[in-house]
């Protein structure tokens, strides 16, 4: 496999793999921080010859353990017991799917592993030892327990409260989102630090006030987006929704870093639509 062909392999696994850094790590962002790392991870090895049968399987061991490493950087891991097998039914995709973030973040981590490899991936047994370096009969008792748990979280009410933010933080990314709304992308250019950071999400990453320009150029001369100010996964966004639709859902979003009033780091999800999957989010305005 020549390096094109590994690069097109890695964009095409971006979303499945995507999937299990957002449930490992509780965020759908700080799951995409994780994907980063492990793209960044798997060039690496590429380029020091690393011999790889299995693609896929090889991968998902690296985000496997890109996210724990992520998961014991912020004191969440946990020690997973494994005794004896309970037997379970996976629940229905479509519920599965539907389960929070936050809520896969309560499970042990091989069981929150195996459960959302098998159930939401369709990987085997043996390929869930494999990524996560256990025994299968290790793998399938997580599995069982897993579910087991699962399916009790998935059926305790959600907390469905808006979280606090300080006034100061609401207030700023309100100020943008109006800028937004208004065309006034001469206003935002001013707001800008000198060594303020783009990212559009797996797509390009610029540096420099000058060098970001056309970002802001092109959401000019685009017509089909509206703008919210609103909330995902407790931060402060802007949600972006196509014109002419009903704003049920935002087709992508921003978040904005600051350094007292300056913007340092803007990340835009346009090029991420994956990220959206079951995102938590509300509008604010």
């Amino acid at each position: 496999m020549n390096t094109d062909e590994f690069e097109a392999r890695l964009s095409a696994l971006r979303p499945r793999l995507h999937r299990y850094c957002a449930r490992m790590t509780g965020s759908a962002v700080d799951g995409e921080d994780v994907l980063q790392d492990t793209l960044v991870k798997a060039l690496h090895a590429r380029a020091e010859g690393a011999g790889v049968d299995n693609l896929e399987g090889w991968l998902f061991r690296i985000a496997h353990n890109t996210s724990l490493d992520f998961l014991r950087r912020g004191t969440r891991n946990t020690v997973v017991p494994l005794t004896e097998d309970v037997e379970a039914a996976p629940m229905p995709e479509a519920d599965i799917v539907a389960v929070g973030f936050q809520t896969f973040l309560q499970l042990p981590e091989l069981q929150r592993c195996a459960v959302i490899l098998k159930d939401v991936l369709g990987h085997s047994v043996e390929e869930i030892a494999s990524i996560a370096a256990c025994t299968p009969a290790a793998a399938k008792s997580a599995l069982q327990r897993g579910r087991v748990a699962l399916r009790r979280l998935a059926q305790m009410p959600t907390d469905t409260r808006l979280p606090l933010m300080p006034d100061a933080a609401r207030q700023k990314m309100a100020t943008f989102v109006d800028l937004f709304r208004t065309g006034d992308f001469d206003a935002i250019r001013a707001m800008l630090a000198d060594d303020v950071k783009l990212e559009l999400v797996n797509r390009l990453k610029w540096e420099g006030r000058d060098k970001i320009a056309p970002y802001f150029t092109r959401y000019a001369e685009e017509t089909k987006w509206r703008f919210a100010f609103g909330v995902v996964e407790g931060r402060p966004a802007m949600l972006v929704f196509e014109s002419g639709r009903p704003m049920e859902k935002p087709a992508h979003f921003v978040l904005v870093d600051w350094r007292n009033d300056r913007i340092v780091a803007i990340r835009d999800f346009l090029f991420a639509p994956y990220a959206l999957e079951f995102v938590d989010w509300a509008r604010l305005d």
